[in-house]
């Protein structure tokens, strides 16, 4: 939740440069973010540039440096070198700017079970010194906007998981930051629950809010993220939107299929590398997935007055991306 922007554990070095990075249609900028321990690097001169008002998700294996950007970026810690605004804020020089635009949900809920759920609402209310009844106005609101006003007088030890974690995203919007950091935020949730979340995070973005998503599943960023960047060894080796970065990967093709054989065999004359499959009567042909490209398949068919009984374009997917780009065999859980 937001409260843990205000744990701040110290300052970005005085070395940071003040050159501007960003404008004002600009949310988070950073160039060449490093961040060490020990002799381990972790963030390794990282660049970012994330559109207001857009879904950024930042992908990666376990121990790429995801928590630690955020960690960086949401000012909870500094940065050893690089320079970054949030938003056109100085994360070095002005850190005291960047906390009330933003709002932070980690990994794992800072929900007080031991209190209700208004509780937690009003208990975020007073953090922000807002006025006894403009708290309540705000705490009510966001109560039935996440739906939780039927169980707002309930202690949160007995909501499920997808209810605290809505509490938890309302507890973040108290502020009325215009962007969130949200690390894992569907982490455990059952995929109704997950699916209720990314309705959710759509409605922020309708509201002009700026998310950055850090998540382990490739199918949320494939669903929420405007643009996704790979993270591995801490270092961003892929950057785009969902479709821009399947098609890095090799794999993709045309199938076509035909019920008449001897349109199948004038079609795989005129289509002379194409893959036949005699039996099923299909042809693949390699495919970035390019409006060209596909295109072309069609005028060559045209051509040859050829036309396919089914044609379905198969691209590679997120989890391609990500094996292909980082070497690993399966995503994992984000690093702390």
């Amino acid at each position: 939740s937001v409260t843990s922007a205000f744990e701040r554990e110290g300052p970005m070095p005085s070395s940071v440069m003040s050159t501007s990075i960003s404008n004002s249609a600009t949310a988070v900028s950073a160039l060449g973010l490093r961040k060490s321990y020990g002799d381990r690097t972790v963030l390794d001169g990282i660049d970012l540039r994330i559109p207001a008002g857009s879904v950024f998700a930042l992908l990666g294996p376990n121990g790429a440096g995801k928590t630690t950007a955020v960690k960086i970026l949401s000012t909870l810690i500094g940065a050893d070198g690089g320079r970054a605004q949030v938003p056109g804020h100085d994360l070095a020089g002005d850190p005291q700017a960047v906390r009330p635009a933003i709002g932070v949900t980690g990994q794992f809920s800072a929900v007080d079970g031991l209190i209700t759920g208004e509780e937690n609402m009003l208990l975020m209310a007073d953090l922000h010194h807002l006025p006894r009844s403009e708290g309540r106005r705000v705490a009510a609101e966001l109560l039935e906007r996440f739906d939780l006003t039927d169980a707002a007088k309930k202690p949160a030890s007995t909501y499920s998981g997808g209810m605290k974690r809505r509490l938890d995203i309302a507890m973040t919007l108290v502020g009325g930051p215009r962007i969130i950091f949200l690390d894992e935020p569907t982490t455990g949730l059952d995929p109704r629950a997950r699916h209720n979340m990314w309705q959710i995070i759509r409605e922020l973005v309708s509201d002009g809010v700026t998310v950055f998503l850090t998540t382990q599943y490739l199918e949320e960023a494939d669903e929420l993220a405007d643009r996704i960047a790979v993270l591995n060894d801490g270092r961003i080796v892929a950057e785009g939107s969902a479709e821009e970065l399947k098609r890095l990967i090799p794999g993709g093709h045309v199938r076509l299929r035909f019920t008449d054989p001897a349109a199948y065999r004038s079609a795989a004359s005129a289509l002379g590398e194409a893959l036949r499959d005699d039996q099923a009567l299909t042809l693949q042909l390699p495919s970035d997935g390019s409006q060209r490209e596909l295109r072309t398949v069609l005028d060559r068919l045209d051509t040859a007055g050829i036309e396919a009984d089914e044609l379905s374009l198969h691209t590679p997917d997120l989890d391609d991306v990500f094996f292909a780009l980082t070497g690993t065999d399966q995503p994992k859980e984000t690093v702390r």
